[in-house]
């Protein structure tokens, strides 16, 4: 009896420690709270640089497609290269820059460019502020007019600009000379006028960008306080007093970023008058009529194969487009300070 309950009894050691647990047991564990450790630091650095490392890829497509060939296209600007020899550079410094000056192909280019672009960034603004403020009231069926207004704008550029060169056709199969001969006016040589050139080529940019600057100016409108449209009623404004004194003051800043962007995009025009001329040469017409710097720049490079004198004119688009920026922000500047 004795020896049994000596055996049966625990001993004092074992009857005062307390039970080890399972988690005392890791937390003493070395290789556990190395574990811990490189965890807790990997987790600081993925708060620290994952952000860094999502904008990455963007970063690197900009420098291989747009840093370096900016860079690039200037340094060939100051040599002397052709097409057939890329690599056989000859340094000629500002040369094909002077050259420029004198070339009477140029200035009729940057002419063009200018008045197709006046052509068609007036009136594309003009009638999509007016589409907007319609688009603005509550009509039946909004959310259908908003996406129609917005189809072109999806329109592939070859597909609109082959059905306008349909519709501007020379002859009297032309739907614009078929409409004019129904009220009496002889028909019109639409791609050999400079005028009437340059108006149709506009009038295809107009087409396609409308519906895009409506639906800006309509996202800027809905966000103007109704209280302004309240108290111009209870002072006795009328709509259109309304959309002078209310709207368009309120859409300052909204009108000057859509006339940067459409000024932008028509000093780069490129696909409209080339296919205007079905793609046959981008003389821009038999006399140049409508060519624009983006076309010049093409017959110059690919054409002629003078690729230094096509960087060059890279460089200057390049320049007038950081002209049209800076004009952007003194203006942008002063109406802040007005408002």
């Amino acid at each position: 009896m004795t020896s049994d309950a000596s055996t049966a009894a625990p001993s004092q050691g074992e009857e005062g420690a307390a039970p080890r647990t399972k988690a005392a047991t890791r937390a003493a564990d070395p290789a556990d709270e190395r574990r811990r450790a490189r965890r807790s630091r990997r987790y600081r650095w993925d708060i620290k640089w994952s952000p860094y490392a999502f904008i990455t890829p963007f970063f690197l497509f900009s420098v291989a497609f747009g840093l370096f060939p900016l860079l690039y296209t200037g340094w060939a600007s100051l040599h002397r290269v052709e097409l057939g020899a890329p690599t056989d550079m000859e340094w000629v410094g500002l040369r094909n820059f002077s050259r420029l000056w004198d070339d009477e192909f140029f200035w009729n280019a940057l002419r063009n460019t200018f008045t197709i672009g006046l052509l068609s960034t007036v009136p594309q603004l003009a009638m999509a502020l007016g589409l907007a403020h319609l688009l603005n009231y509550r009509l039946r069926g909004s959310m259908f007019f908003r996406v129609a207004i917005l189809t072109p704008y999806a329109t592939s550029v070859a597909a609109a600009t082959l059905v306008f060169v349909l519709m501007f056709s020379r002859t009297d199969h032309g739907l614009i000379n078929w409409g004019l001969g129904l009220i009496g006016v002889d028909a019109v040589d639409w791609q050999n006028g400079d005028w009437t050139a340059q108006f149709a080529v506009s009038a295809i940019v107009i087409w396609r960008w409308t519906g895009y600057n409506a639906l800006i100016y309509l996202a800027a409108m809905q966000a103007i306080p109704h209280d302004l449209y309240e108290s111009a009623a209870l002072d006795g404004a009328s709509r259109w007093q309304q959309f002078r004194h209310v709207t368009i003051p309120s859409l300052r800043p909204t009108i000057l970023f859509t006339c940067v962007v459409s000024t932008i995009g028509a000093s780069q025009l490129f696909g409209e008058p080339l296919l205007f001329s079905q793609g046959a040469s981008p003389t821009g017409g038999s006399d140049h009529q409508f060519q624009t710097l983006g076309l010049y720049l093409y017959e110059q490079g690919w054409f002629n194969q003078h690729l230094g004198r096509s960087s060059a004119i890279a460089w200057t688009m390049f320049l007038i487009l950081v002209l049209i920026g800076l004009v952007n922000w003194v203006i942008s500047r002063r109406i802040r300070k007005s408002a």
